[in-house]
This record gives C-alpha cells, sequence and structure tokens, in this order.
C-alpha cells in the first residue's frame, strides 16, 4: 500500500458529467487539476454502469434551439459522430477521451475520496486537501489544492467540510413557491435501475431469481406502461426510495429495484400477455442511479420563480430548460403518475451565485448539489444542465486559483472575467454579448461575398391541416416587419385569422405578447396567399411569432426543405397544467424540425449580415446571431478590414451546429445525422500580405462548432478573411463568430 499527496491547482471531486465539465473548463482556463471519481468509469449516470440518457435544455424537443454548447456540447458531436448507435461503452470512451486530451488533468479513477480536512468556524470553513482510497491499485492519496468543486451528486465534499446544505422538501412558506407541499418533509425523488433486452433469435425460457418481485400484486402494470419494445430508459419510472435515505439505504433500494426489474421481465416473459418468447435479459444495472440527495446553500437558492418567472441574474453562468420534473415519493409503488412536469415559456439562467458554498469559502458546487430548493432541483437536476454548471464551476475555479482569491470574490470581483472566459470556450450562455476587449475582430469593418437578406421559402408545398392546431412562424426582426404571405388551401371562402406575437425574451421561442390580429378574408379555394400586414418597426433586433389560427377549411403549404436559419414552424399544444401563462411545451416544433411553411416576409432582414460574426450572443436570442450566405453555391467568405494593420496570432471561429437539434447520447431518439449540416465543413484562414491573400490556417472535414486556430508565425494584416468552400449539407455557408487576438 501506498500513502501519496497530490497537488493540484483545482480538485474536482466526481466523475460524472458535472465533474467532467468542471475538470475540462478548469484545466482549458491554465489551472492544474485532479479529477477523481469513485468508479471505474465516467460519466456517472450516463455512464454504462447506470444507461441514463443524457437530458438537458432541450427537454426532449419541448424547447427551441436549447441545446447546450461547450464541454456538453463537444461530447455530444463527438458522440454523434463515433456513436450513432449509442452504445454505452464506446460513450464512456467518448468521455474518457475527452478527459484524457486535456494535458492539465490527472484523473484518479476508482479512488472514493473518504476524508477532508477543513478548519475554521461554521461560518467560515476552508478545505486544505481531500484523501481518497484508489482500490486496485491500493493508493491512499492526499489531494491539496487552493480550491475544490464537490461534483459527487451526493455532496460528500461538502458534508464533510461542513457546508450547509438542504435535503428533502422545503415548505411553499419558504421560499414560496406554489409546487412545494404545505408542510416540509424528507421525502425525494427516488433512484432507478434500468434493464437492457434483445432478440436471440430462438425461444429462452426465463427463471426468475428469488428476489423477483410480483408486481401484479403491487398494481405497476395499471399505473406504468409495461412493453416488450421497451428498453433501457424507456424505464425511467422504476423508480423507489424516495421515502428513505438514498445513502444510508442504498442495499435496501438496489435489491428493491433489482426486485421490480425481474418482476417486470417475469411478467413480460411468463404472463402469456406478451410476444416475448426468443426475448431475453441483455443487461440489468448494478448500481442504482440517485436522483436526489444534499443540495448546498450558496449565496443564492434558485427557486421555483427563478425559474419560471425566467429572473434575469447578472452573474448568469449558464441556462437550462428541461421542466420542473418531479416525481411521487413512493416511486413506482404510487397510484399517481411517475412524473409532473411545470414548464415555463423558454429558458432560464444559472447564477453564478448558486455554484459556491456560502460558508466553505474555497468550495464550488456542479451537478445536482448546486444551491437549489427541491422544486427548482427539479429541472437543474437533469445531467445536461449538470455538465453546464460543472463548466461554470470549473472555470469560476481556475479564476479563484489563478488569482488566490475565493469564488465569492471572483463573483463580485470578477463576473465579467469569468463571463468572458465561458463565452470564449463557447459554453451555453445565451444571452450574454461577447465584448472581449482582447478581441481585434470588435473594431474590425466586417464584409462578405453574399449574404441571406431575404425571409422565406418558395415552391409549391403540400397541404397540412390546421384544423384542430394553431401554426407558428418563428421570424427574426431585423429591424422591421411589415407583411407575411402563407402558401394555403382552401377547402371553403373563409377568413384567416393572423396573429402577431412578441416572445418577450430572447430565451424564448414561442408567442408571449399579442401585439396585432388581422382578419384576411379567403375568397375562392383552391390554393392561394394569405396576406397580414402588420408594419412592425423594432427598437432591437427580436424574434416574433405569426400565429395563423385553427381553421377546419384552410390547409397550410408545407415544403419538404430546411427554412432559413431561425425561422421555426410550431404548432400549437395543449400544456399539461394550465398555469395562466405560456409554456414552451405547448407550442411544438418536432412534427415540422426540417420542414417549413411556404412563406415570405417583407422587407429584406439584415438578421444574418456580416457584422453578426463579431461582438453579440453566440446562439440564437432575439435573432439567429449568425451570418449567412446565400444559397448560391461555390466558395463564400466573410472578411474583416482594420484602419490600420495588426499583429494577429490567434484566430477563433465559432460554427453553426443547429442547436436545435435534439441529440442524446444513447436510444431516446436517433438524430439522422452523424455531423450536423450546419457545420461548415472546409474552410480557410487568408490574410491580406502584400496584397494578396496568404492562406495562414483552415481544416477540412471539419465537424467541430468551435475551432481555435494558434498562428505558426504571427501576422501583419489590416484584413483576414474566412473562405467556406463547403457545408456539411446546408446550402447557406453559416458563422457564428470570428475573433482574433494578437496571441
Amino acid at each position: 500500500m501506498q500513502q501519496l499527496t497530490h497537488h493540484a491547482d483545482v480538485t474536482v471531486v466526481g466523475g460524472g458529467l458535472a465533474g467532467v465539465a468542471a475538470a475540462v473548463s478548469a484545466a482549458r482556463n491554465g489551472a492544474r487539476v485532479a479529477l477523481v471519481g469513485n468508479r471505474p468509469v465516467l460519466g456517472g449516470n450516463s455512464s454504462s454502469e447506470v444507461r441514463v440518457w443524457v437530458c438537458g435544455a432541450t427537454a426532449h424537443g419541448a424547447q427551441k434551439f436549447a441545446r447546450e454548447t461547450g464541454v456538453m456540447g463537444e461530447l455530444f458531436l463527438e458522440n454523434q459522430w463515433r456513436n450513432p448507435e449509442g452504445n454505452p461503452i464506446l460513450w464512456d470512451h467518448v468521455i474518457l477521451d475527452l478527459v484524457r486530451g486535456e494535458e492539465n488533468i490527472d484523473l484518479f479513477l476508482n479512488t472514493e475520496v473518504r476524508d477532508v480536512e477543513a478548519s475554521g468556524p461554521e461560518a467560515d470553513r476552508l478545505i486544505s486537501s481531500v484523501t481518497g482510497w484508489q482500490s486496485g491499485s491500493e493508493k491512499l492519496i492526499r489531494f491539496a489544492s487552493p480550491v475544490f468543486v464537490d461534483a459527487t451528486g451526493d455532496g460528500l465534499v461538502g458534508l464533510l467540510a461542513g457546508a450547509r446544505f438542504l435535503s428533502g422538501r422545503e415548505d411553499r412558506a419558504t421560499y414560496g413557491e406554489e409546487w412545494a407541499p404545505e408542510i416540509a418533509d424528507d421525502n425525494m425523488l427516488g433512484s432507478t435501475i434500468l434493464f437492457y433486452t434483445k432478440d436471440a433469435g430462438e425461444p429462452v425460457r426465463f427463471v426468475p431469481p428469488g428476489i423477483t418481485k410480483d408486481i401484479v400484486a403491487s398494481g405497476i402494470p395499471i399505473h406504468r406502461q409495461i412493453s416488450t419494445s421497451m428498453n433501457g430508459c424507456d424505464y425511467w419510472w422504476i423508480e423507489w426510495g424516495g421515502e428513505l435515505d438514498a445513502v444510508d439505504d442504498n442495499e435496501r433500494i438496489r435489491d428493491e429495484l433489482w426486485g421490480v426489474v425481474f418482476g417486470i421481465w417475469d411478467h413480460i416473459k411468463n404472463s402469456g400477455e406478451f410476444d416475448a418468447d426468443t426475448l431475453t435479459l441483455e443487461w440489468v444495472g448494478t448500481v442504482p442511479g440517485k436522483r436526489e440527495y444534499r443540495r448546498f446553500v450558496g449565496d443564492h437558492v434558485l427557486t421555483q420563480q427563478d425559474i419560471i418567472d425566467q429572473v434575469h441574474f447578472d452573474d448568469a453562468v449558464g441556462f437550462g430548460g428541461w421542466s420542473i420534473d418531479l416525481h411521487p415519493a413512493g416511486g413506482v409503488y404510487a397510484d399517481s403518475a411517475g412524473s409532473m412536469h411545470l414548464h415555463g415559456p423558454g429558458l432560464y439562467e444559472i447564477p453564478f451565485r448558486s455554484l459556491y458554498s456560502a460558508n466553505v469559502s474555497n468550495l464550488l458546487m456542479a451537478g445536482r448539489d448546486i444551491s437549489a430548493s427541491h422544486v427548482a432541483f427539479g429541472t437543474t437536476r437533469v445531467m445536461a444542465t449538470c455538465a453546464v454548471t460543472g463548466e461554470a464551476a470549473g472555470a469560476g475555479a481556475a479564476l479563484a486559483a489563478r488569482h488566490g482569491i475565493t469564488p465569492r470574490r471572483v463573483g463580485a470581483e470578477r463576473i465579467a472575467e469569468l463571463q468572458s472566459a465561458l463565452l470564449r470556450q463557447d459554453a451555453s450562455m445565451p444571452g450574454t454579448a461577447w465584448s472581449d476587449p482582447g478581441d481585434l475582430a470588435l473594431s474590425a469593418t466586417v464584409s462578405a461575398s453574399s449574404s441571406l437578406s431575404a425571409l422565406g421559402v418558395a415552391g409549391e408545398g403540400e397541404p397540412f391541416s390546421i384544423a384542430d392546431d394553431d401554426l407558428g412562424i418563428v421570424l427574426p426582426v431585423d429591424p422591421r416587419l411589415d407583411l407575411v404571405r402563407i402558401g394555403v388551401e382552401a377547402v371553403e371562402p373563409t377568413e384567416a385569422v393572423v396573429e402577431l406575437w412578441s416572445t418577450r425574451s430572447g430565451l424564448n421561442h414561442i408567442p408571449v405578447d399579442l401585439l396585432r390580429t388581422v382578419v384576411v378574408p379567403v375568397s375562392g379555394t383552391g390554393r392561394t396567399t394569405v396576406e397580414a400586414r402588420f408594419e412592425l418597426d423594432v427598437d432591437a433586433p427580436c424574434d416574433v411569432v405569426v400565429v395563423l389560427r385553427r381553421n377546419p377549411a384552410l390547409s397550410v403549404l408545407i415544403a419538404d426543405r430546411r427554412p432559413p436559419y431561425g425561422v421555426l414552424a410550431l404548432l400549437s399544444r395543449t400544456p399539461r397544467i394550465a398555469l395562466g401563462q405560456p409554456q414552451t411545451n405547448a407550442w411544438s416544433a418536432a412534427e415540422l424540425r426540417r420542414r417549413t411553411p411556404v412563406f415570405e416576409a417583407e422587407p429584406a432582414t439584415a438578421a444574418y449580415g456580416p457584422r453578426q460574426v463579431i461582438g453579440g450572443p453566440s446562439r440564437p436570442f432575439g435573432g439567429p446571431n449568425l451570418w449567412a450566405s446565400e444559397a448560391r453555391g461555390g466558395e463564400e467568405h466573410v472578411e474583416l478590414r482594420w484602419a490600420e494593420a495588426q499583429r494577429i496570432g490567434r484566430v477563433e471561429l465559432v460554427f453553426n451546429d443547429d442547436p436545435d437539434e435534439d441529440i442524446v447520447n444513447l436510444h431516446h431518439h436517433r438524430t439522422p445525422f452523424a455531423v450536423m449540416p450546419e457545420l461548415v465543413r472546409d474552410y480557410r484562414v487568408e490574410a491580406s500580405v502584400d496584397g494578396a491573400w496568404v492562406v495562414v490556417a483552415g481544416a477540412e472535414g471539419n465537424r467541430a462548432r468551435l475551432r481555435v486556430h494558434p498562428l505558426a508565425q504571427p501576422v501583419e494584416t489590416d484584413a483576414l478573411r474566412v473562405v467556406v468552400s463547403a457545408t456539411n449539407g446546408d446550402a447557406h455557408a453559416m458563422i457564428v463568430a470570428v475573433r482574433v487576438f494578437h496571441d
């Protein structure tokens, strides 16, 4: 046995996606990082040991333009390329390769932290080190750092350090949350064990183990869906332990969940109710996937109101979009539905003050244990959002270590620096504008070979009935919207009711506030055009939604191709829970994604102009926030020019990977693209030298959103351009950002 001490700038404990994102983010911000995980693989609940799909702000497509970027986005895109079938073993290695590719990270798997050295009064604790036992290698390792990140999920490091925490359900009066219970209790969301099946091609019998539960006697088949076509996370509702202690009773919870899993399979195989003769079990989890335990108290506790009211935070460092998703404490044995969902009108912000401990001065939190009420935790707990908080916590930890200050002081004194660092690595920050003074591009004049200016889709289209659904079209407005024409087919004379709605916030892509209503007579039958005049002038670029109200006499003509990026067709849906306010799940984009109504908007738009590549947000927020060329084929370019020559040593590019496309790591659904077609595939960066364009960087076969090009030799130039010679399928060349630095 060896006893070792490992020194790092930042120690991250927890190898789930929150811990991985924290470690990668800290390392990329210059910190030497120790990443300590207690399992043989990374990924936490998403790993091959548990196999929960990675959900996030997209909310399985209920949200729009909501997929995470940054570290989580890298993982999504890489897994889509390497592992489109969603093999859990390959997913493990996508994560491992990401971490092992960072030279500033020292990885310690199979290492269970069990001791924390901390000192100071309760109100001002300080962690000196954490100590873990690495099984297999028989090493007792002490990890010493000035800054620590607790990404353990259960919050063990914070507990041992004396950090204040919450658990169970707060009462309604504590935070004034409508969804909180009247009386506080210890109930939490339960744990889950999943299973996979396969067709063996020949009859296979099943002899149930002794632990098997009689699920018919418990009423499970009455209250939950069971099918031979279901696998893995289709059985998310196999949940139990919410009325117990998820840690103290972990062994009991695991055994009960095993009993339920084998009981379900016994029911499928031996009840005679299913065609399952050739089906067999392929895999059953051995580690319960925990949903909830400790939540540490930060300087801000995120609440239901913060989520639903979309409260803006000056220290916002990330976003979420999953519904507030709460489950009955009785889990699989509850008579009620397996989950309740509460959506707001769009995304919400997460403040940095929820990512560090209120009383342990050098402790940050990432993932399930951030500072949130039980109700707000119902949305922040999903893994892609956990990764978002991890990326922000990791960058904050690196800044704290670099400047020798506490995370609280980072938030108070250096929040702009933190937000800039996150934006530079393309983290998930939808409404924060890029304004780094070191970016030379911000002072450049920008032009392009061409720019998309016409908002519309021409063609014949196929009729799509709107007898039962309102149709919405999300449109960018820059600087005005005078009229919209929509292609329809009428079976009889009627009146078309067309409305213009504001989305209220760049976080939303649904109708929220009614601006105009126009009633358009449709006098004949057959194909025609509904023209609505709005004469809308806006002070700043924004999105609006044009709504054509349901009408049994009308069908909308739908073209089978993608609209201009940032345009989205919606169909109305009734929200599950009436709030008296708009909910994003009331408007679905699923049926018409990558298809669009035949329409035309006037006048021409500036939403896709070349200046979009400098400054501003780096994802859809009040418009697409990117340059798009016309769809004319051949090479296209965007050009930056300065009044005086600049010394350029580094060029950073952000391309469009369509964050509206819902990508999942495992098998919830298959996304049809190995590489997102909107991504630029082949490009080169050219500098003007002595009146000639010289290639200084570039790539072929690109499939990444963020590309960083340190130049082999700095160049003196007064002009730089990015030339796109091919995309991965889209007709338009699109660039979100061009950033230029001295070094």
